[in-house]
Order: C-alpha cells, then structure tokens, then sequence
C-alpha cells in the first residue's frame, strides 16, 4: 500500500499540497498501536493538516471495522469526517474493500497500460465485475498475471504497487472503495473546509 500511494497521490493531490505515508506492519499492527498514534497527533495538529488512515478490509466485516477506527479517533480526540460530514475535520477513516489487488480489477486500463500482456476481456468476466466483492484478490491477480507470463516466481507485490499506482487513473475505477478514499484526500488537500458559520 506504501508504494501505491506514493506512486498514487502526486496525481490525485493539487501540486502545492504535501503528503507523507507512515506504514504499519498490517492491519494487526496498525489496530494495536492506532490510538497511541492519533493522541500523539491530536497534542499538536496543525489546523490545515489531515489525516487519511487506510487499512484492508480483508475478511473482517467492514462497518464494525470502520466503528472501531471510528472510536480510536474520538477517544484520541480527533474530528471524523464522519461525524463532522464535510466541515471541520481532522480524520478520515476509510477501508479497501477486500484488499488493495481489487482496486487493480477496479482499473484494468491501468493494469494493461504497466503490463501489456494482461487480456482486456478480464473485468467482463463474472467474478470480476464487481472489484469490491472479490474474495482472494491477490491471488486471483498474481493467477492472471502469472498466466500471460509475468511474476512467474510469484507475484512482486511492492513492484506491481508502485507500478500500477503511477498508471492508475484518479477517476473511472470501479471500485467503490477506491472512490471513497479519493473523494475523501481530493477534500482534505483542498484545503476549503467550510466555515461552521455557513453550516
């Protein structure tokens, strides 16, 4: 996921906003250690600075998931999007629904434009027309990558990341996920979050 993002959010953040990733060691560690993080982060935030957590939904169910991140947040004393909506966050949650390879099905163009041997005929395919409710993503992705000749030693996960990630479109996946997590770093790298005010 590292990977990705960095090849990802130049393209998806204006020029002039920065970003920085901090990775966990998966989705156990980042759960474990998550509220010792954001109360060290909610002692000194600047107000124009957000934070995006991003964790694989795996097999887990997805909204007590969310419900989890979502009560780490507050507890560390942090605003969430999803409780404030639009204006005056700090915080947006968001889970890849199962796992980051169904963001690649959800955008075949940019997996066929880093590996051009890849069939086009792929997201017609039944088990793949729905990108968020593939189970076994990644295996299924290395299975397909491995058929036309790629990764034949197994599939180099960082590699394909950063790869894919510099020709994945900001718009046109399918992934509903994926256009959650894109809606929520395009609106916290605007930098025009509303005035309580005008709520």
């Amino acid at each position: 996921m590292e990977a990705f993002l960095r090849a990802f959010l130049p393209k998806l953040l204006p020029k002039d906003v920065t970003f920085q990733v901090h990775p966990f060691q998966g989705k156990r560690d980042l759960l474990k250690n998550l509220d010792s993080r954001l109360r060290a982060y909610a002692a000194w935030l600047p107000k124009d600075w957000r934070i995006v957590v991003l964790v694989d939904c795996d097999d887990q169910n997805c909204r007590q998931l969310k419900n989890q991140m979502e009560q780490i947040a507050h507890q560390a004393g942090l605003q969430t999007r999803t409780h404030a909506g639009r204006c005056r966050w700090q915080l947006v949650n968001r889970i890849v629904v199962r796992e980051l390879e169904a963001w690649y099905f959800g955008d075949w163009q940019a997996v066929r434009t880093a590996y051009p041997k890849v069939p086009r005929q792929v997201p017609q395919k039944k088990r793949f027309r729905k990108p968020d409710d593939i189970r076994g993503a990644w295996e299924a992705f290395q299975k397909l990558m491995q058929s036309v000749g790629y990764f034949r030693g197994g599939l180099a996960k960082i590699d394909a990341a950063r790869t894919i990630g510099r020709c994945m479109n900001v718009s046109g996946n399918r992934c509903r996920s994926f256009k959650a997590f894109c809606d929520a770093v395009r609106e916290a790298g605007s930098q025009q979050q509303c005035d309580p005010a005008l709520r």
